[in-house]
This record gives C-alpha cells, structure tokens and sequence, in this order.
C-alpha cells in the first residue's frame, strides 16, 4: 500500500509549474499564456496545502491558497477584459502581433 506523502505533492506541483511555465513561454496565443499563468497559481496553492497538510503551518496553508484563488478569479476577469480590448484593436490575440501599445 503506497501512502501519499509530501513528496508526492511536490512532484505533482513542479510538473504544474514546469507546464504553466512551458505554455507561457512557447504560446503565441494569449488565452494559451493566461492559462500557463493558471496552471502556475495551482502548483503555488498545491504546495501552500501541501505544506499545511504535513508541516506545522496548521490553516495558514489553506488561507493562502483561498487568497490565492481569489486573485486568480480577479486576474482572469482583469485579463480576459485585456484580451478582449486588444482583440478590436489588433484583430487578433496573438501576442506577438499585439507589441505596439498604440491607441
């Protein structure tokens, strides 16, 4: 019988981080980065409980990742408005066509 330890959740956070990473870094497009930057706040929360699980942080751990989730909410709102302002300006929601911050 395997017993999840927390070495099992730090495994699963830095393959989180490693993907958000690698998707932030390679999309062109910007719904594929907003979601790297998601997969990048779950690996945080995933190591904030994680740690509160098996350290001595007790529910500062869980705190934290409901902070966290609450800033998350906030940043898809703020960004999706972002993506979509720069959609009627560009016609498009490739980062890389959208560099010039002309009016």
């Amino acid at each position: 019988m395997i017993t999840v330890g927390l070495y099992h959740f730090l495994v699963v956070s830095a393959l989180l981080f490693s993907f958000g990473l690698y998707a932030v870094m390679t999309r062109r497009n910007a719904i594929g980065v907003l979601l790297g930057v998601e997969l990048i706040l779950n690996s945080a929360n995933l190591n904030f409980v994680a740690f509160a699980r098996y350290g001595i942080f007790s529910m500062d751990g869980q705190l934290f990742a409901l902070f966290v989730i609450i800033l998350a909410a906030a940043e898809a709102a703020i960004a999706l408005a972002i993506v979509l302002n720069i959609f009627n300006n560009f016609r498009s929601i490739n980062v890389d066509e959208a560099d010039s911050l002309r009016y």
